[in-house]
C-alpha cells in the first residue's frame, strides 16, 4: 500500500466539484486551513510510501479506480499536505500538476462517506 488515509469530513462546497464540467474532488489533510477545508475532502494525516504512478490503483470509499497520470506538484503536495486534485475526466495527461488524473466511472457525492478510505497501491 503506498497510501491509505481515512475521510474525517467534507467541506461545504467540497461535492461542488462533481458535476459534469468539473468532475473533481480536492483532497487535503483534515488540519487544512477553513478557506480550503470548505472546498475539500478532509482526511486523516498519512505517509506517502511510494509515489503513486499510472497503473496504479485508487480506491476511494471502496470505488476502484486507475492513475492514468499524475501531475509532478501533485505527488509533492500529497506528501505535504495530505493535498491534490483527484480528477475522473478520464484524459490520458493531467491538465495542470496538481492533478492525478483517474479511469473509471466518477464517483458520485453519495459515495463519499465520512469513514471511508482513500487508498493508492
Amino acid at each position: 500500500m503506498k497510501y491509505k488515509a481515512t475521510i474525517t469530513g467534507l467541506g461545504e462546497c467540497a461535492l461542488d466539484f462533481l458535476d459534469e464540467c468539473c468532475n473533481f474532488i480536492i483532497i487535503f489533510n483534515e488540519d487544512a486551513p477553513p478557506e480550503l477545508a470548505d472546498i475539500s475532502v478532509l482526511h486523516t494525516k498519512s505517509e506517502v510510501r511510494e509515489d503513486p504512478k499510472k497503473g496504479d490503483t485508487v480506491r476511494i470509499c471502496g470505488v476502484e479506480y486507475t492513475i492514468a497520470d499524475a501531475g509532478w506538484e501533485a505527488l509533492n503536495t500529497l506528501k505535504e499536505l495530505g493535498h491534490c486534485t483527484l480528477s475522473f475526466k478520464g484524459l490520458d495527461t493531467v491538465e495542470r500538476p496538481g492533478i492525478i488524473e483517474l479511469i473509471g466511472e466518477p464517483i458520485k457525492a453519495e459515495q463519499l462517506l465520512v469513514g471511508g478510505t482513500i487508498e493508492i497501491e
